[in-house]
Order: C-alpha cells, then sequence, then structure tokens
C-alpha cells in the first residue's frame, strides 16, 4: 500500500509542476515538487491504522453510531495531522514563492485543514474499499482452501469407508472355501487362495490415504479379488482384462473398479446357476479414460437404482464428484442381447514425472 501512495504522491508532484510551468506560472519549482510529494507521507502513516479500525469496526456495520463515530473521529484527525504537516514545510520552504511569505503557521494549519476536507473524507473512503477488498479476496481464499480441506476429507472418509464395504460374508465363504480345501487334501490350492486373501486384505486394511493409483495397481487387486471370488465359483465365473499396456501407468481413482466388479458378481454371477463371464476393459479418447465393467448375467430390473447395487453405484458417484467434479461420467445398462455393463469415465492423469524417472 505503501507503493500505491508513493506512486499517487509522485504523479500528483509531476502533474501540478510540469503544467503549472506549461501555463507560465512561477514558483520554487523543487521545493514545490518535494513538498507535494512529502504531503502524502500522512496518509502513508495512518494507512495501517485504518486498516486496523477498519477491521475492529467493519463499515458495513453502518447502522451503529459507535462506526460512524470511530471513523469520522479517525478521518478527523488524520486530516487535521497532514494539514499540520503541509502547513509545516509551506512555512519553512515557501514552495509556492509567496511575498513577503506565506501566512502564520497556525493560521495557515487551519487554513490546509479546512480546505481539504472533502478530499479527506475521499482518501479515508479510499482506504476503507481497499480493505474492505483486501478482506474479501483473504475471507474467499480461505473459503476456498476450507471447501478444499474439506473435499479431500471427504474423498479420504469416503476411500475409507469403501475399502471397509467388502462384505463380510465373503470374507466368511473364502475362510470356509479353504476348509473345503484343506478338507479335500489340496493344500497347495488351499495356500494359494491363502496368500491370495491376505494380499487382498493387506490392501484393504491398509491405511494409506492415496486418491489415485496406476491403472496396473488398481488392476492387480481386482484380479486378486476375482482369484478369490473364482475358488468361491469354480468353473461358473469366468473373467478377462483386455487393457491396452499404454494405459496401466494412467492415474485412477482408488479402489473404483472392485466395487464394481463386486456388484457385477453379486448381482450378475452368483444369481446364475451356469455363472458367468466378467470382461474388464479401458481405452482412451480424448483426454479421457474410460473403464468399462460388463457380465453376461440378468439384465437390470425396472427401479434397479433404488435397490442396494443402485446405493453402491451412488456410492461410487459421490465419490467421483468429489475428486473430479463434473469431468465425469458414470452409468449402468443393459447390454443387448444380454448383461450388464457398467462405466465410468474420468480425465486422463500421466504419472508424475517423479514416479516415471525412477528405477
Amino acid at each position: 500500500m505503501a507503493a500505491v501512495w508513493c506512486a499517487m504522491g509522485l504523479f500528483d508532484a509531476s502533474q501540478n509542476v510540469f503544467v503549472m510551468r506549461a501555463e507560465g506560472m512561477h514558483h520554487y519549482w523543487g521545493r514545490l515538487f518535494l513538498t507535494l510529494l512529502i504531503s502524502w507521507l500522512p496518509w502513508i502513516v495512518a494507512t495501517p491504522f485504518v486498516f486496523r479500525l477498519a477491521r475492529r469496526y467493519p463499515p458495513s456495520r453502518w447502522n451503529h453510531i459507535s462506526t460512524w463515530a470511530v471513523h469520522l473521529s479517525a478521518c478527523g484527525s488524520i486530516g487535521f495531522f497532514y494539514a499540520g504537516w503541509v502547513a509545516m514545510w509551506e512555512e519553512w520552504l515557501n514552495p509556492w514563492a509567496m511575498m513577503p511569505g506565506p501566512d502564520p503557521f497556525p493560521q495557515l494549519w487551519i487554513h490546509k485543514f479546512y480546505g481539504s476536507l472533502l478530499s479527506d473524507l475521499v482518501l479515508y473512503s479510499l482506504i476503507l474499499l481497499v480493505n474492505h477488498v483486501l478482506d474479501s479476496r483473504e475471507q474467499m481464499a480461505l473459503q476456498q482452501a476450507e471447501a478444499a480441506r474439506l473435499n479431500e476429507q471427504l474423498s479420504k472418509a469416503q476411500l475409507r469407508a469403501l475399502r471397509r464395504q467388502i462384505e463380510p460374508h465373503f470374507l466368511f465363504n473364502t475362510l470356509n472355501a479353504i476348509a473345503g480345501l484343506v478338507r479335500e487334501k489340496r493344500n497347495d490350492a488351499a495356500v494359494s487362495m491363502i496368500v491370495g486373501l491376505s494380499d487382498f486384505l493387506r490392501r484393504v486394511v491398509d491405511d494409506s490415504d492415496r486418491q489415485q493409483v496406476p491403472l496396473a495397481e488398481e488392476l492387480d487387486f481386482t484380479q486378486k479379488y476375482l482369484d478369490i471370488q473364482k475358488a468361491r465359483f469354480a468353473e461358473r465365473l469366468e473373467f478377462s482384462v483386455n487393457v491396452p499396456e499404454e494405459l496401466l501407468r494412467a492415474q485412477v481413482p482408488s479402489l473404483i473398479l472392485q466395487p464394481m466388479v463386486e456388484n457385477a458378481v453379486k448381482h450378475g454371477i452368483a444369481r446364475r446357476v451356469q455363472g458367468g463371464a466378467i470382461r474388464i476393459t479401458a481405452f482412451r479418447s480424448n483426454g479421457t479414460l474410460t473403464m468399462r465393467v460388463y457380465n453376461d448375467g440378468p439384465s437390470l430390473p425396472a427401479g434397479w437404482e433404488k435397490s442396494q447395487s443402485g446405493i453402491g453405484i451412488q456410492n461410487v458417484r459421490t465419490r467421483l464428484q468429489s475428486l473430479y467434479g463434473d469431468r465425469f461420467e458414470l452409468s449402468m445398462r443393459n447390454r443387448q442381447p444380454g448383461g450388464v455393463e457398467t462405466t465410468v469415465s474420468v480425465p486422463f492423469v500421466s504419472p508424475a514425472p517423479s514416479a516415471t524417472s525412477k528405477g
């Protein structure tokens, strides 16, 4: 703010001196330039004080008498000091080249004070306006920062909740399947299943707050989930993954595929005696990464949005909205001649340079 006042003082001094000289007036130009320039010093000194008053007595409280009294008193005090400051320099330097000289200092002080009342009021109001603008910008920045912080906390909370949405009976069914393998003396298969379950649960209970992971890591986690489900359904479950290699390092929301696949298993494959197949595909188009999970199970019934599967999809939608705003698409629809496909499209995010340079 001091730089602004200095710029105004320099402009005021230069304009007055050059215009008066151009009109043929005769003054002590060096003294006049100095007097006009340093006459702005009281306002430079007073500005921080006015800012503090504006925060303590905000002009928005115009219906309070105390607000008017404080600011009018402050404006009058600054104007009185300003008038004395200017009168002192004019008394000392006589920049206007008055003969035999300027009025006595007390008389000159009073004259300057009454003559600058209107300009003092305008300048004081300008300081209040600037303070209001600065405070508004600061409050807006704080609100945006707080909104971003709350949005991040919401995303993390949703991610933690999603990690804990793995249905409990899935774990029990898996343990029963392991027990069955042991009873059948298929120890190698049982060990493999235990290892897969261990890796799966380690990821689920991981307290990492990573919002995004490479697509390859997300596919690997989903593969572990499907491997365990295949142990339950055996030949009734088939699955395939068709994702181009160049997309495997793209960043995607953590645990975005698992609930889509779980929904396909629970409401598609598990409801058919003969089981079915799940296909996971992904492609990139116009800066967007699209992931699809298809199952050839029963079609969606009317009003499916209100069912448990609809709630799961809505939870995914809420998390995507907290991460991307309106820059995503999520849909679930029937496919012809049969089956259901869930599609999610998010902005394509390349891996960070630091991540690609390691190794």
